[in-house]
C-alpha cells in the first residue's frame, strides 16, 4: 500500500462512495475513481507499457489527466507530466530526454504534435493516444470501455520511481527531476503536518503537470480520501464561483491569481464560509498584494510556501499569523520532514542580517536529474539540495528571498538583490507588474532595468518610478531605464528574466 497507486486502492476501500474527483458535471466516488485507473492501467498493458517505461502526459487540468496518472503508478511505471503549453522543440526535449514510449493527449493538445514533423525525428518516436477522442489518434478511453475493473497483476514498490518533473526551464533546457513513490508520498505526510485533512474539498486550478499543485495537493488529496474539484483552466470569476458553490475548503493560487481574484468587486461579499485554508507560493507576492488579500478575506488561514521541483517541492513557509504580520517575508520554518539553512559560499550558515543560498535536505528530494549525473552532484552535495536562491535571514529566523543567483545584479562592484527592488517598485500606483534586471553598462558594470506592465489608463516615468522607490531601497538600487511590456512569466507564475535580458541586449 506504501505507492501512490495502493493509497488510491486505500481511500477507494475506506471511502467506496464518497465523492473523488469532479470536472466539468461528472462525478466519479472513490470507488469508480479506483476501477477507472484499473481499466485505464489494462489498457496502457496492451499497448505494451511495463514497470519503468515513462509515459509522457500533455494536457490541461482534466479528470482524464488524474485517471491516466494513476494507471501509470499502478504499472510501477513513470509518469512524464508535459506542459501543455509546450512549444513542438519543447515536447521533443523532453520526449527524447525521458524516453517516453507512449504520449497521451489531452484536448488541444494536437499543434505541438503535429509540429514534430517539421523537427528531426526522434529516434524511438513514442506511441501516440488522445486520453478522450481527438480526431486523428486512437482513443485511450475508448480502449477502456472492454478492460476489467480489476487491479492489473504487478508488484510495484515504495522504491520503484514514479514520476519525472521537468523544471520549469527558464534558463535553458528543463531538466528531469526524478522521484520514487517513498519521496511523493513523504510529501503528502508534509502537507498533513500544516493541516490538510481527509475531510477536506480542494479546489485544483494551477496546473496539474507542475509540481506544487500535483504533488502538494492532488496526489496528497486521493492519499486521504479527500474530495477533489478541477477547474480546466484559470478565469477569476470561474474560481470565485467554484469556491462558493462547491463548498471549497483549501486552495492554492500563485500570486498572480489571486492579485488578478482580488480585482473582482464582489470577492469580500462571497459566501467562502466553507474557506479555511490558502495557499500561495511558486513566485515571490509583493507585500501589498498579501495584505490586500488578507484583509479582503480575514476568515482564510493563509500560508506561504517557497521550494523547488526538486525538493518534491519542499521548502519553507510562513504560518497565517506569520503571514499577517510579516508580509514582506517569504519564509520562517522548513516544510515538516525538511531540514533548511541559509549559506555562504563556504557553505557556513550566515549570520542575522545577511544573505546567502538557501540548501534543504529531506526525504522528498529528488533522486537525480534524470540522466545528468553531473547536474545532479553539481545540485545535491553532501545530501543538501542547492537551491540557487538568495535570502536574507533576521533576527527572528524570517527568511525572504531576494533573488536567484544568476539574476543578482552587480553594479558598481555592489550587489543588488531584484526581488528587493521589484519590491519597491510593486506598491506604485499604477504599476500592475514589475521585473528588475540587469543590463551590462560600461560604467558600472551592469545598469539597473525596470520592466514594467501598468495599470490600464495608468503612466509610468522613470522619473517616477525612481522617486517612489527613493523611500524604500538605496539610491544605487534604483532603475537606471525603463522598459514599458508584459512581463513574461512561466505558467507557475515565474519571471522569464533570460528572455528579458536577451530582448535588452537585441535592443
Amino acid at each position: 500500500m506504501a505507492t501512490l497507486a495502493g493509497q488510491l486502492a486505500r481511500s477507494a476501500a475506506s471511502y467506496p462512495t464518497k465523492t473523488a474527483l469532479v470536472f466539468e458535471g461528472r462525478e466519479l466516488t472513490y470507488r469508480q475513481l479506483d476501477e477507472e485507473v484499473n481499466r485505464h492501467a489494462h489498457a496502457l498493458t496492451a499497448l505494451g507499457v511495463t514497470k519503468g517505461d515513462r509515459v509522457a502526459l500533455m494536457s490541461g487540468n482534466s479528470d482524464g489527466f488524474v485517471i491516466a496518472m494513476y494507471a501509470v503508478f499502478r504499472l510501477g511505471a513513470i509518469v512524464v507530466p508535459v506542459n501543455p503549453r509546450a512549444t513542438s522543440p519543447e515536447l521533443r526535449h523532453l520526449l527524447t530526454d525521458s524516453g517516453a514510449s507512449v504520449l497521451l493527449l489531452g484536448a488541444g493538445m494536437t499543434p505541438a504534435v503535429e509540429g514534430l514533423v517539421e523537427l528531426d525525428p526522434i529516434e524511438r518516436a513514442p506511441h501516440v493516444l488522445a486520453l478522450d477522442v481527438l480526431e486523428g489518434y486512437p482513443s485511450l478511453r475508448v480502449q477502456t470501455a472492454s478492460q476489467p475493473s480489476t487491479a492489473p497483476d504487478v508488484v510495484v514498490e515504495e522504491s520503484d520511481d514514479c514520476i519525472i518533473i521537468y523544471t520549469s526551464g527558464t534558463t535553458g533546457l528543463a531538466k528531469g527531476a526524478l522521484f520514487d513513490h517513498h519521496r511523493m508520498l513523504w510529501v503528502g505526510h508534509s502537507m498533513a503536518s500544516l493541516g490538510t485533512t481527509g475531510m477536506d474539498r480542494h479546489l485544483h486550478v494551477a496546473p496539474l503537470y507542475h509540481c506544487a499543485q500535483l504533488v502538494l495537493f492532488m496526489l496528497n488529496s486521493i492519499s486521504v480520501g479527500a474530495t477533489n474539484v478541477v477547474l480546466p483552466a484559470f478565469e477569476p470569476q470561474a474560481v470565485a464561483d467554484a469556491l462558493e458553490e462547491h463548498r471549497i475548503t483549501v486552495f492554492l493560487g500563485v500570486p498572480t491569481m489571486y492579485q488578478l481574484m482580488l480585482r473582482l468587486p464582489d470577492l469580500a461579499e462571497r459566501d467562502f464560509s466553507a474557506w479555511r485554508l490558502g495557499f500561495f507560493g511558486a513566485a515571490p507576492m509583493p507585500p501589498q498584494a498579501v495584505e490586500q488579500l488578507t484583509a479582503t478575506l480575514p476568515a482564510v488561514d493563509f500560508f506561504q510556501l517557497c521550494g523547488q521541483t526538486e525538493g518534491g517541492p519542499t521548502g519553507i513557509y510562513l504560518t497565517p499569523d506569520e503571514v499577517r504580520a510579516r508580509p514582506d517575508a517569504t519564509g520562517r520554518w522548513p516544510i515538516p520532514n525538511c531540514e533548511v539553512r541559509v549559506v555562504d559560499a563556504d557553505g557556513q550558515d550566515v549570520a542575522a542580517g545577511a544573505a546567502g543560498e538557501i540548501i534543504y535536505r529531506g526525504e522528498t528530494l529528488m533522486k537525480e536529474y534524470w540522466g545528468q549525473p553531473e547536474a545532479t552532484a553539481d545540485t545535491i552535495r553532501d545530501g543538501w539540495l542547492h537551491s540557487g536562491d538568495i535570502a536574507r535571514v533576521d533576527a527572528d529566523g524570517f527568511m525572504t528571498i531576494v533573488d536567484r543567483m544568476k539574476d543578482m545584479i552587480i553594479t558598481g562592484g555592489r550587489n543588488v538583490y531584484s526581488v528587493e527592488v521589484e519590491n519597491a517598485l510593486a506598491g506604485h500606483p499604477d504599476v500592475a507588474d514589475v521585473a528588475v534586471i540587469g543590463h551590462p553598462d560600461e560604467t558600472f558594470g551592469e545598469r539597473i532595468v525596470a520592466v514594467v506592465t501598468p495599470h490600464e489608463g495608468g503612466g509610468v516615468t522613470l522619473d517616477g518610478l525612481r522617486e517612489f522607490a527613493s523611500a524604500h531601497v538605496a539610491d544605487y538600487k534604483l532603475p537606471r531605464e525603463l522598459i514599458v511590456r508584459e512581463i513574461p512569466r512561466n505558467p507557475s507564475g515565474k519571471i522569464l528574466k533570460h528572455v528579458l535580458r536577451d530582448e535588452t541586449v537585441s535592443r
